[in-house]
Formats: C-alpha cells, structure tokens, sequence
C-alpha cells in the first residue's frame, strides 16, 4: 500500500527547500514515505517529518530533517525550532521547522553539511571544486 501525500507541491517553504537542495551536485527528488526527499544515492534530506507523542504521530509539515554531525545536532536539539524525527531520529537525524522567520543561510548550511555526510567523495569534491571557481 502507496504512503498518502502529505505536502503541497505549491507550498512556497517546499519551493526554497527544493531550490538549495537540488542546488548540490547529482541531487534529485523522489517521494519517500509520502514526503519528498532529496538524494544522490543516499537521501540526504527530507521535507516534512513528524515525532509521535502518546502513540500519536504529531506532524511537522513544514521541515526540513537532515543528518549532521553529533556535536552539531545536540547544539540544535537546545533549539526550540528542532525535534527528534520518528523513525530518522535513532539514526542522528534532526527536523528544522521553517516558517516566515526561517534564515534561509542557516538552512543552507544544515542541507550542505548533510550532503556531504551522505553524497561520497566524489560528489563532495565536486561541491568543493565548484564553491573554488565562485570564490
């Protein structure tokens, strides 16, 4: 049985979460589990997650959950914005909430750091080289 969609593939925060991670080298979209999700041969970040309270899943639609390194998501978890995902989230993944006040850098940072955990050497020196010819 097909996951329901749960996103509005209108929905502006999608848009400009969309933009900066299909932004990275050989990035795509697929759907996962009824949310997008953006790869290369491993995802590397989810729009949309949820954590269950009292055996209820309570959604976070407008999110981003990535992978970044231990040290940089315990200094996120003292953020009011951040949430341990379902499911993700034994794993060392992390959920953002986005909205009006969202710093969209900061986003991009937390997607380029789990790029690079999750993309492999290849695809990391490609970003490096690319970020080398902008500077």
């Amino acid at each position: 049985m097909a996951h329901p969609i749960m996103f509005d593939d209108a929905d502006p925060i999608l848009g400009r979460v969309r933009a900066l991670a299909l932004a990275f080298p050989d990035a795509a979209e697929k759907i996962s589990h009824g949310h997008p999700a953006f790869y290369t041969t491993k995802v590397f970040a989810y729009y949309g997650g949820s954590v269950k309270v009292d055996g209820v899943y309570r959604q976070h639609e407008h999110s981003v959950v990535v992978l970044v390194d231990p040290a940089e998501r315990e200094a996120l978890l003292d953020d009011a914005r951040s949430y341990v995902p379902a499911y993700l989230g034994p794993s060392g993944w992390i959920g953002v909430d986005l909205g009006d006040d969202t710093d969209w850098a900061e986003i991009g940072e937390l997607l380029d750091a789990s790029y690079r955990r999750t993309a492999g050497r290849r695809r990391v020196a490609a970003l490096d080289a690319r970020a080398a010819r902008t500077t």
